[in-house]
C-alpha cells in the first residue's frame, strides 16, 4: 500500500467560533491507508515514528510508517479493540475477543496482565489509557458477544456473559488489581484523560453522552457528572475519544469527529461518517489520525493532542 492514497478538502461543520482556532484553514483530509474491515484503538508510537491499528474482524494490527506505508504488526492478536503504550514504550492491548489486557514484550512474546475480575472473565475489553503513574484503565463491554465476524474457523472464543454491570477497570502501578472504579455505564466505550489527568472522560455510547469524574491520589474517582450528550440524529454514537493540551475533547460521534471545548460547548466537528476512533501523532502531536472501517486517515490541527508514552 501507499504512503498517501488520497487527499481532499477537509469537511467540517461550525458550530461555535472556537472551532477555527482549532482546524487550520485549508486543511486537507488524507486518506493514508485502506482496504480494512474494521479498524478500531489507533496509537502513534513516538520514538520509532509509526501508526499502529487494531483490525478488529481481520484479528491483526496493521502499522503505517510514513514513507514506508502498511504492514502487518501483530496477527493475531485476539480481536484486539484499543491500543496505547505504558511508560516502558510497550504496546498494551485490549483483547476484545480474547477477554484480555495483554502487553507485548520486547521479544514479540505477550504478556497477560489481567484475564479476570472479582473470580469472573473479564468481558469485551474495549478502550484504554495508561496514566503518568503508571496504573492502566480500561472500559468493558458485551460487544465481543454480538459482534458479527469475530470468529472464525478453529476459533472458540467464550462469548458467556457473566455478568450484568459493565465497569471500568483499574490496574494498579504494581499491577494490583483489577478493581472497578465506576459500574453504572450501559455501554462504556471510550476512555480519556484531561492534560493534567486531574479528570476522565468516559464516554457511553448506549446512552449517546459523555461523563467527567475526577481522579482522585489513590487512582479511584469521584464527583462524576455529565459533560455532553450527542443529540445529534445522524449515524455514529460517541466511540472513541481523545483529549488536546487545552482541553477541547474529540469523539466519535454523529457525523464523524466532535470537537468539545472544556467547558462542554459543541464547537463543531470533522464530517467522517464511517469512523470508530482516533489518536494524535507526529513529532508535533498536532496529526489527528482516525480509524474509519475500511480506512486510516489523517488531518493536521492547529493544538497539539496530549501525548501517549
Amino acid at each position: 500500500m501507499t504512503d498517501l492514497i488520497e487527499s481532499q478538502p477537509l469537511p467540517t461543520d461550525m458550530e461555535a467560533p472556537g472551532l477555527a482556532r482549532i482546524i487550520p484553514e485549508g486543511a486537507v483530509l488524507d486518506t493514508i491507508s485502506t482496504g480494512f474491515i474494521a479498524t478500531e484503538g489507533p496509537v502513534w508510537n513516538r520514538r520509532e515514528r509509526f501508526l499502529l491499528w487494531s483490525d478488529m474482524v481481520g484479528d491483526r494490527i496493521y502499522k503505517w510508517e510514513p514513507g514506508e506505508g502498511t504492514s502487518v504488526f501483530v496477527e493475531p492478536s485476539g480481536h484486539s479493540n484499543g491500543l496505547t503504550y505504558d511508560l516502558q514504550g510497550r504496546l498494551i492491548v485490549a483483547g476484545f475477543a480474547s477477554r484480555s489486557i495483554w502487553r507485548l514484550e520486547p521479544d514479540g512474546s505477550k504478556t497477560v496482565l489481567a484475564d479476570r475480575y472479582d473470580g469472573l472473565p473479564l468481558q469485551a475489553p474495549n478502550d484504554i489509557v495508561v496514566k503518568s503513574d503508571g496504573s492502566i484503565y480500561w472500559t468493558e463491554s458485551t460487544g465481543a458477544f454480538t459482534h458479527p465476524g469475530l470468529s472464525g474457523p478453529g476459533e472458540e472464543y467464550d462469548v458467556q456473559q457473566y455478568r450484568d454491570l459493565k465497569p471500568i477497570l483499574r490496574l494498579g502501578p504494581d499491577g494490583s488489581g483489577p478493581t472497578s472504579v465506576v459500574d453504572d455505564f450501559e455501554g462504556p466505550n471510550g476512555i480519556a484523560f484531561s492534560p493534567d489527568e486531574s479528570l476522565l472522560y468516559i464516554n457511553d455510547i448506549r446512552r449517546r453522552h459523555i461523563r467527567v469524574f475526577d481522579v482522585l491520589k489513590d487512582g479511584t474517582l469521584a464527583n462524576g457528572r455529565m459533560f455532553y450528550e450527542d443529540k445529534q440524529t445522524e449515524r455514529g454514537s460517541p466511540d472513541g475519544m481523545k483529549v488536546d493540551m487545552e482541553g477541547n475533547v474529540y469523539l466519535r460521534a454523529s457525523g464523524g469527529v466532535e470537537i468539545v471545548d472544556p467547558s462542554g460547548q459543541l464547537l463543531g466537528r470533522i464530517r467522517i461518517p464511517e469512523m470508530t476512533n482516533i489518536a494524535w501523532g507526529d513529532e508535533d502531536w498536532r496529526s489527528l489520525f482516525i480509524t474509519g472501517r475500511e480506512n486510516i486517515y489523517r488531518v493536521r490541527l492547529n493544538i497539539p493532542g496530549v501525548p501517549v508514552w
